[in-house]
């Protein structure tokens, strides 16, 4: 059975994950209301939007480092105040019509998502392994109901009237309450590196860098496939819709809505199907699953179709990022280094992937870019058995669990690196 500190650490992170997802889809959704206070053409605004670009790779460049030195809880912390100042600079340069404000408010928004979801990850992956339950797919889920909450909140105060600054202006408050509140059960240590020995130092020079394990590269090449799939929706959907398939925009915004949903109900229902089926199987069929659907939006010429196709699109690509995050974390010694390059990866993929998408799709056209996304999901089907481990799905997870129950460094809390292992490090 999971223990009461563990179970509440739970669901502290499921608080977490909901967070990102609500102040994420609250920016989004308000994007044009933004760019018409501010007076910006599509171009200028576009420059606006490097903010959070440059932000988030920053974040998410120095967060594995971070978490190394000093643990997951100072980083989300951290990076958790970071997004929330972020949101609320946002909410104040909408207020003034600055866009130096809005722009600055974008890139600590930006950092603060790349320290906090790394860090936050990490985290997770510590209380699936301590807790002997399959977590991650369901705390992404998290992050996915809280787009949709998020996108529903966005549209109501967009159909109301209400001023983006004083729509931001509740969102700020509650993103808040939600961290203040999750923060009493997430506990100090978690992913810190402490060198045993007095060769402790030697020891990590010598040491050859995760990056190097083949087996985990192609659980990142997963990953990178995975969330550029979800990521090109998050950016290009709605326009994909209106341009490639006639929709109007309301009907564009409905069948984006329609790959959220999916995407959290795939995530809810994972862990079902990882314990049943296994981590190999599950990625092979959401891979299969998504290059479906994306096959029939790019080709089929009917609009209804490719709106109902979109559903298999989101259904595969629910769960590569985290069952493979949960891979990264067992497929070696420096769990954390490990999980961080991988969801390093992933953000890498999920932000860089779709500007270039724009850039092909402004050449050749939105549905024939599409293709690159295809291909790469293509990929993942095949390179599917690199999630195994010793330890996968639930029920193996468990038995681990119990044959661990009676060693400290398995309890509840902070994670240790175990004595004559090297601390994580990821270059």
């Amino acid at each position: 059975m999971m223990d009461q500190a563990v179970r509440r650490r739970r669901h502290a992170l499921f608080r977490l994950f909901l967070l990102a997802g609500i102040a994420m889809a609250s920016w989004v959704t308000r994007t044009p209301a933004i760019r018409d206070r501010l007076e910006l053409s599509t171009a200028h605004m576009g420059l606006v939007l490097f903010g959070l670009s440059l932000g988030s790779m920053a974040g998410i460049s120095c967060s594995g480092r971070l978490v190394s030195r000093l643990g997951t809880r100072p980083v989300i912390v951290w990076g958790t105040w970071l997004l929330i100042a972020g949101l609320a600079t946002i909410c104040w340069g909408s207020g003034l019509a600055s866009v130096p404000l809005v722009t600055a408010g974008l890139c600590a928004f930006g950092a603060g998502l790349g320290l906090g979801d790394v860090a936050v990850n990490v985290d997770a992956a510590d209380v699936e392994r301590i807790g002997g339950r399959t977590t991650l797919p369901a705390l992404h889920g998290c992050f996915s109901l809280g787009t949709v909450l998020g996108a529903g909140a966005g549209m109501a105060a967009t159909a109301a009237g209400v001023p983006v600054h004083w729509h931001l202006a509740a969102i700020v408050l509650l993103s808040a309450g939600l961290l203040l509140h999750a923060l009493r059960a997430i506990p100090e240590g978690t992913g810190r590196a402490v060198p045993e020995g007095p060769h402790g130092a030697g020891a990590d020079r010598l040491r050859p860098a995760v990056w190097k394990d083949g087996r985990l590269l192609l659980i990142g090449a997963i990953v990178l496939a995975m969330a550029l799939a979800e990521g090109s929706a998050n950016d290009w959907l709605p326009l994909l819709m209106v341009d490639g398939h006639g929709m109007d925009a309301t009907a564009g915004s409905l069948v984006y809505a329609g790959f959220a949903a999916a995407m959290t109900l795939g995530r809810f229902a994972g862990a079902y199907f990882i314990d049943r089926f296994g981590r190999t199987a599950v990625v092979r069929a959401s891979a299969l699953s998504g290059a479906f659907g994306l096959l029939l939006v790019i080709v089929s010429d009917n609009a209804v179709l490719a709106g109902a196709a979109v559903l298999l699109w989101g259904l595969g690509a629910s769960l590569g990022f985290p069952l493979a995050l949960s891979a990264a974390g067992e497929s070696g010694p420096d769990s954390t280094a490990r999980v961080s390059l991988v969801a390093v990866i992933g953000y890498v993929a999920f932000l860089v992937g779709p500007p270039g998408l724009g850039f092909l799709g402004g050449v050749f056209g939105l549905r024939p870019a599409m293709l690159v996304v295809l291909a790469c999901v293509v990929c993942a089907v095949f390179l599917a058995p690199a999630v195994e481990t010793a330890r996968t799905g639930a029920p193996a997870l468990r038995h681990a669990a119990g044959a661990d129950a009676q060693t400290p460094a398995d309890a509840p809390g902070p994670s240790r690196t175990a004595p004559g292992t090297d601390p994580p490090h990821i270059t």
